[in-house]
């Protein structure tokens, strides 16, 4: 009888033994297969890259990660030889005189645009200030400061003092400054972690979106909408808001701030 049961034991070991081997290969087939899924859409979503289905969709690099392709001093016919920088991907300003328009002054697009999503990665440095604008008219602004333009704000909120001027926090991140505040419970993350602005201009409708979450909406040529120009900083310019058109813009004021990933699609003009 012991005989008998040592044997059982063997018999009982050894299908033991087949069966973790079995398990062990199926794991290691099963790493293989999410290894080989996985990479290939880490190589698709890198930063500065479109992915087939974004191609597919209309979008478009205003950035390639290497080079200041696409993109002037909103004075000048040439990219900025100093306070702006290329490097690892980002293009970012590297001032730190905490100046509207910095020395070097800000960047615009090659070329207008009318109907169209943008979206932008963002990363600011602690009590940074700066913005993405759109409908920019460069010719308005012939002195020092940042052209004109329609401004979605970059903002420290919680060190930069300009979060407490204006009127109901439209000067924080997000906004449509010195207009329309960003909602409040919008999604920031952390200062030195990278947000994702996105912007969305289709006839006279506009929206500011942050890591996912729409935090303004507006309708131009209302009402509502000029008298909101009227009680800003913008009265000043003639027709301001009007334009149905205009270049984009980076924000030189003067903080370390950088950006990547910055991809466009041309919307259907409304009817």
């Amino acid at each position: 009888m012991l005989f008998q049961s040592m044997n059982e034991v063997f018999t009982m070991k050894r299908t033991f033994n087949r069966r973790t081997m079995a398990c062990m290969r199926m794991r290691s087939t099963l790493l293989a297969l999410t290894l080989a899924v996985t990479f290939p859409v880490i190589a698709q979503t890198a930063p500065n890259t479109l992915t087939a289905k974004e191609k597919a969709q209309g979008w478009h690099l205003l950035f390639d990660g290497k080079t200041s392709n696409g993109w002037r001093g909103d004075h000048s016919a040439t990219f900025p030889s100093t306070g702006w920088e290329v490097k690892d991907g980002m293009i970012s300003v590297t001032e730190h005189g905490g100046e509207e328009g910095g020395n070097a002054g800000d960047i615009i697009t090659t070329r207008k645009y009318a109907n169209f999503e943008l979206t932008v990665d963002f990363r600011m440095t602690p009590g940074a200030n700066s913005g993405i604008k759109y409908f920019v008219d460069p010719d308005l602004n012939k002195g020092r400061g940042s052209a004109i333009g329609f401004e979605y704000q970059i903002l420290d909120d919680a060190v930069h003092p300009d979060a407490k001027k204006g009127e109901n926090g439209d000067r924080t991140l997000g906004s449509l400054y010195d207009m329309i505040p960003a909602a409040k419970n919008k999604p920031a993350r952390p200062i030195g972690q990278w947000n994702t602005a996105r912007i969305v201009v289709r006839g006279a409708h506009g929206e500011h979106w942050l890591n996912g979450v729409k935090v303004v909406e507006y309708e131009r040529f209302t009402p509502q909408f000029r008298k909101l120009v009227a009680d800003s900083k913008y009265h000043v310019w003639p027709n301001f808001g009007e334009a149905h058109d205009g270049y984009l813009l980076l924000q030189d004021h003067g903080f370390p701030v950088s950006f990547r990933n910055i991809k466009i699609r041309e919307l259907p003009a409304t009817k």
